[in-house]
């Protein structure tokens, strides 16, 4: 697609499986954001060292990691797959629900969302992304600031996300979501390279 798509038109998750497969796009209510340019190379040490972690403590345990791309529709309520608006690709999802899982990837809200920020995300990330995952039902939410080392956590509860957590990416922090994992942000830095 050369040109940006028109902001006045309401997408749908068929339109978005007819766009080019070498191009990565999100919809939310109907609106497209293109994904491009590709994620830093902090961005994804940062994530693929968490998604690390998280798979290494998954084994044995019915829940499952997804690093993006991987296709996350949220529905408004029973519409087929083609008419949902929103679909996201965070950077990293858990699934505890087997029965959201198909070949197309996760139909329903994951358990557990981090997002790794970068400059050109971070607004949608913060601002429309958190109200999308509330609304939607994610237990967990975590932003990652990897130049920072600062994380921003929301924990559900009661339908809203309770006021955040401001963290340092330090030691250990405790997963609310899935009992026993401790996220070691030493094991994260260890080896990586500037981040500015």
């Amino acid at each position: 697609m050369q040109n940006p798509l028109p902001k006045d038109q309401h997408y749908t998750y068929g339109d978005y499986t007819a766009w080019p497969d070498d191009e990565r796009w999100e919809l939310i209510d109907g609106e497209a954001y293109d994904m491009s340019p590709a994620p830093s190379l902090p961005h994804q040490d940062v994530a693929l060292k968490v998604a690390t972690q998280i798979t290494n403590f998954l084994r044995g345990r019915p829940c499952r990691v997804f690093i993006a791309p991987f296709d996350v529709r949220l529905p408004k309520a029973n519409e087929a797959d083609d008419r949902i608006d929103t679909v996201v690709q965070p950077d990293l999802s858990v699934v505890c629900d087997p029965g959201k899982l198909d070949h197309k990837g996760c139909r329903g809200a994951p358990d557990w969302v981090i997002e790794v920020l970068s400059p050109c995300t971070a607004s949608k990330d913060q601002i429309r992304k958190r109200e999308l995952y509330q609304r939607h039902g994610v237990r967990e939410y975590w932003l990652a600031h990897p130049l920072d080392r600062i994380l921003t956590l929301y924990r559900l509860k009661d339908g809203r996300f309770e006021p955040p957590q401001i963290l340092a990416m330090e030691g250990t922090t405790p997963v609310t979501t899935l009992k026993g994992l401790e996220i070691d942000w030493e094991e994260v830095w260890e080896d990586l390279g500037p981040l500015d």
